[in-house]
């Protein structure tokens, strides 16, 4: 395995030891013209070109940039592919690789449990153009084969889900989409390809927001895609390209910063989000915690098989439904109520009402993004005090009458 300029001789032990000297080093070199360290801010529309067609790799930044290509080199490195390729945003990514593959008359099978954007964009973008989709419970590898269409050019999945974190086994649907000769791309935001390896599994392409755990520190929004095959990457970036949605160098250059770090991040966000599941399972007024890393969690077996650790999310129901809910997120004060996750601080979200508000009520019912629902990014402070806040926060619910009494049947 290629590190830059040098090699790595021996095996590392998975996935902290060889994840943490590729974050540092994978893809990098000294800059060429100064000998820096880390990669200068190309912050330039244009390049100085020798002759007619005689350049340096370079010539306008909607095409390529040197600090995007630094960041993609990086990336690259961590999938084990050629450099990725970066955008502007995860919704850049998710349009632009549909673009690449799709035209009219084309049908995707997508997880039924997904990112609200990648909902909204079939639903009231791309049916426009009269490309289908059907959204699918990719959980069950048979729903997937009866869901393939002679139209069919894409399985498209999400695992862990966002919100609800329900898991896809990435080889078997991997194994169902090549016999009928259509690609299998991953969304791996959740995991990175630290926890996961999309394209060790089977997947033909993996899709990261870098906005979340790969920058880190909710300081850019941006996205990536990386696969093998090489005549897709250059259809990749001529789609970028034309679209001019390439991400900007100043945010590329933060999203290098950030990648240094991410398996040390990565430990203590799975770490704590351990504990604070644990906790919170444990809860009187918590209904139901959904975390993979939890005994309780009903594909556990397919969690240990094809996750490292299991990530810094956790979903979970209130007894109190909704409202309780709702009185949670505007009562908590160390997590902050905010659209985003995978950063250091904790964030808390109402999917309803928040990241998932475009998608049909009667899907959401359907595939258990309820109305009480409640996201939660642990972040990097301590669990004690994500804890304590939490607990604080929960002790001003009070649960109706009726829901006591309920309570009180069940326990008996």
């Amino acid at each position: 395995m290629f590190l830059g300029n040098f090699r790595l001789e021996t095996p590392l032990s998975y996935p902290a030891d060889l994840f943490s000297t590729l974050a540092v080093r994978g893809g990098a070199a000294p800059d060429p013209a100064t000998g820096a360290v880390l990669a200068p801010i190309y912050q330039s529309t244009t390049y100085h070109q020798e002759a007619v067609g005689v350049h340096k790799g370079f010539t306008y930044s909607r095409a390529a940039n040197p600090t995007v290509s630094a960041l993609e080199a990086a990336l690259g490195a961590l999938e084990d592919t050629p450099p990725a390729v970066c955008f502007a945003t995860g919704m850049a990514a998710i349009a632009t690789l549909f673009l690449a593959i799709l035209k009219a008359g084309d049908h995707v099978v997508v997880s039924d449990v997904v990112y609200g954007g990648t909902v909204r964009l079939f639903q009231q973008v791309f049916d426009a153009f009269q490309v289908t989709a059907s959204f699918v419970d990719t959980s069950d590898s048979a729903t997937v084969a009866q869901a393939i269409q002679s139209n069919t050019r894409l399985v498209f999945i999400e695992t862990p889900a966002n919100p609800t974190l329900k898991l896809t086994d990435i080889a078997a649907i991997a194994n169902i989409a090549h016999d009928a000769g259509v690609k299998l791309a991953v969304d791996n935001t959740f995991l990175t390809p630290v926890l996961q390896r999309p394209l060790d599994l089977g997947a033909d392409i993996t899709l990261l927001s870098t906005t979340k755990y790969i920058e880190g520190h909710n300081s850019t929004v941006g996205g990536s895609i990386a696969t093998r095959d090489e005549a897709l990457l250059e259809r990749l970036r001529l789609v970028r390209k034309t679209l001019g949605c390439i991400q900007s160098p100043q945010e590329a250059w933060l999203t290098l910063r950030g990648l240094k770090t991410l398996p040390l991040r990565l430990q203590q966000h799975c770490s704590s989000a351990q504990t604070v599941a644990t906790w919170l399972e444990q809860h009187p007024k918590v209904a139901r915690v959904h975390y993979p890393g939890l005994a309780s969690f009903p594909q556990l077996p397919l969690a240990k098989k094809q996750q490292a650790l299991h990530g810094g999310i956790i979903a979970f129901e209130l007894k109190g439904g909704a409202d309780a809910g709702i009185r949670l997120m505007n009562t908590v004060r160390l997590c902050i109520l905010a659209e985003n996750l995978g950063a250091a601080e904790t964030l808390i979200t109402h999917p309803v009402s928040m990241t998932h508000a475009d998608v049909p009520k009667e899907i959401r019912e359907r595939t258990g993004i309820s109305d009480g629902l409640v996201r939660l990014s642990v972040g990097l402070e301590s669990p004690a005090d994500i804890i304590a806040d939490l607990d604080n926060a929960l002790s001003q619910i009070e649960l109706t009458k009726e829901q006591q009494e309920t309570e009180a049947c069940l326990a008996k």
